[in-house]
């Protein structure tokens, strides 16, 4: 019979880098780990953006309502979509049984903005103000049709749950700029209105996947505690609680050093930025020193916590004080009703914020090395789901094109990429695929997608997977 030993085991087992590393302990651990960029070789190539805010409206903005302008759809009202413009394209279950997909032309107005003459919502004046700070696509696809698998693809390069997110492939990638805050954190706004469709998220969109779990997204809540588990248990002083972690921490090192097993030394590491941050978030989460100046900007909404101004301020201090990559969720944005009731609603609740968002971190300084964007996870359909009238009708899920913007961070200002057809149903010019934007992050942050691996299971893993992904050079300052 073999007899099992797990310590011969390990060390046969163990990596140059284990060895290397066993040992490390508490803020040794978290150093070993903001280096270890360098041991990966990244960047490839000068970056142009440091960290990343990444605005994730969730339910899909419909595109020819907000910056996919289509004035030839007032006369095809109430028609039917023409098959040589559907061309067999598959549908959800909840339009697939209609009699007929009567076109709804969008009964929001457009007006050109900017030195580049970008279409733009009435719906969104103050991003209109803008235009020439940001870089619009009309182009982008995916290859999801429900919003779960569409989700989840373009926040981790794979339909199926279970892969790192991005933003905790550039905190394994490019690792931490302050030891006293998590590298990824992820922020969650509330919506104003009480018709919207709400879809659900999970923590597993900020996982880190088959990543080390130090590299999974930290979510700071508006309510209650910001960080769960982060202060010490009613009746612990600092000094106690102290200790224990160094106790603690010894105990977890014999582990360590028995078993080189990578998680006890992210437990280690773990449990020490817990620690730092009981000093570190209360600081963060603290507004009264914000001047009014900043509520001029994005507006009054921005004093109470959880609304989407107050997240975006949010974001901006965690971008400052060295967070490498902010996502924020808003959900509300699935229109498959009340349209024109709902979507100035969920507009008006980010609008002066967006642009707040984008002003503020230009008279920082820091909007040439912060990458900005802003979009849903596929578009709307140009027919109604359900009943259509002059006044109402809703938009069922649309894969093919879909409407985002970039901004900051390398990306060239000033610029509307892409093009769709008079229904906004494909693309004629310039196709974005989820991947290739997922490329393009990569190239602004000076990593060659094809260079960032992971071994997992015996392959080189990728954010952007086995399939063809470009960086869009057009979109480049």
């Amino acid at each position: 019979m073999k007899i099992q030993r797990p310590e011969r085991d390990a060390v046969m087992l163990e990596t140059r880098r284990q060895l290397l590393s066993r040992g490390a302990m508490g803020v040794g651990a978290l150093a070993l780990n903001s280096l270890m960029a360098n041991e990966r070789g990244l960047p490839h190539f000068a970056p142009k953006a440091k960290r990343a805010i990444y605005l994730h409206m969730v339910g899909a903005p419909p595109q020819m309502d907000l910056l996919d302008y289509k004035p030839k759809m007032k006369e095809w009202f109430d028609k039917d979509l023409p098959e040589s413009i559907r061309q067999g394209q598959r549908l959800t279950t909840m339009t697939s049984g209609q009699s007929r997909f009567p076109i709804a032309p969008s009964v929001f107005q457009f007006a050109q903005h900017g030195k580049s003459g970008a279409w733009v919502s009435e719906l969104l004046p103050n991003v209109a103000k803008m235009v020439d700070d940001i870089a619009i696509i009309r182009s982008m696809h995916t290859d999801a049709i429900n919003h779960e698998p569409a989700i989840t693809f373009i926040q981790t390069g794979n339909q199926i749950a279970g892969r790192p997110c991005i933003g905790s492939w550039f905190a394994y990638g490019l690792g931490s700029m302050n030891q006293d805050l998590p590298s990824f954190v992820v922020l969650n706004a509330n919506h104003t209105h009480p018709k919207a469709n709400v879809q659900a998220i999970s923590a597993r969109l900020w996982s880190a996947g088959f990543l080390s779990a130090q590299y999974a997204g930290v979510s700071l809540r508006s309510a209650g505690d910001p960080v769960l588990y982060v202060k010490n248990p009613d009746g612990v002083p600092v000094g106690v609680r102290r200790r224990m972690l160094d106790a603690l921490g010894e105990l977890n090192g014999i582990t360590q050093d028995k078993y080189s097993d990578p998680e006890t030394k992210t437990r280690i590491a773990q449990y020490e930025m817990a620690f730092r941050m009981q000093a570190s978030v209360p600081e963060l989460t603290d507004l009264s020193k914000e001047p009014e100046s900043t509520y001029q900007l994005y507006g009054e909404e921005a004093r109470k916590p959880g609304t989407f101004a107050n997240q975006a301020l949010m974001a901006r201090r965690l971008a400052e004080r060295g967070v490498r990559f902010v996502q924020l969720y808003m959900r509300g944005w699935d229109v498959h009703g009340l349209l024109p009731e709902v979507l100035p609603a969920q507009c008006k609740d980010v609008d002066q914020a967006l642009h707040g968002l984008i002003q503020d971190l230009k008279q920082r300084g820091m909007f040439e090395d912060t990458l900005v964007i802003w979009g849903g996870e596929f578009g709307r359909t140009i027919y109604s789901q359900g009943k259509l009238t002059d006044t109402d009708y809703g938009r069922d899920h649309h894969p093919r094109c879909f409407s985002l913007w970039m901004a900051g961070g390398g990306v060239k200002p000033g610029v509307v990429w892409g093009e769709t057809d008079d229904f906004s149903y494909n693309i004629t010019r310039d196709p974005v695929h989820v991947r290739d934007l997922q490329a393009t992050m990569l190239h602004l942050f000076g990593i060659d997608h094809e260079r960032f691996t992971y071994k997992y299971q015996g392959l080189d893993q990728k954010l952007t997977g086995v399939e063809k992904a470009r960086v869009v050079k057009g979109l480049l300052a």
